[in-house]
């Protein structure tokens, strides 16, 4: 795992001055639109969670869970798999490339479940709650 993380790294290094050019001035997208599931949570009765809601949005963090869960059983084998072929000697560019593709793309179903999770908890609340927990937030509550 750790020779996987090292060689990531090193690829991560040289694509470092590629991303830099790349970035937009503010490169947060979500730029603090959406609400983590401990900040609402800690913040239930600040805001007027109801019980219907608070519900839902368990159920959904409890998708998400494990859909991480699953992705993560899938990721740790397409890892080992990629560490095998960096191993080989010389190194298959092509088979690398590809499961370096697999790896990539269990990457972005993690961040897409966590993205849907956070916006679908941004959408159950009320647009008094959503302003209540972004005052929360700041600190001015």
């Amino acid at each position: 795992m750790i020779r996987i993380r090292s060689a990531l790294l090193a690829a991560m290094v040289l694509a470092a001055p590629i991303a830099r050019a790349q970035q937009q001035p503010n490169p947060d997208p979500f730029n603090g639109a959406l609400f983590s599931p401990e900040l609402v949570m800690q913040h239930q009765s600040d805001i007027g969670l109801t019980d219907a809601q608070r519900t839902q949005i368990t159920a959904e963090i409890t998708k998400a869970q494990q859909k991480a869960t699953e992705v993560a059983w899938k990721l740790q084998k397409e890892m080992a798999d990629l560490n095998a072929l960096l191993k080989q000697d010389p190194i298959d560019e092509t088979a690398v490339l590809q499961a370096l593709d697999r790896v990539l793309g269990l990457e972005r179903e993690v961040k897409r479940a966590q993205v849907t999770l956070l916006v679908r908890m941004k959408n159950l609340l009320t647009p008094d709650q959503r302003a209540r927990l972004r005052e929360l937030r700041e600190g001015k509550g």
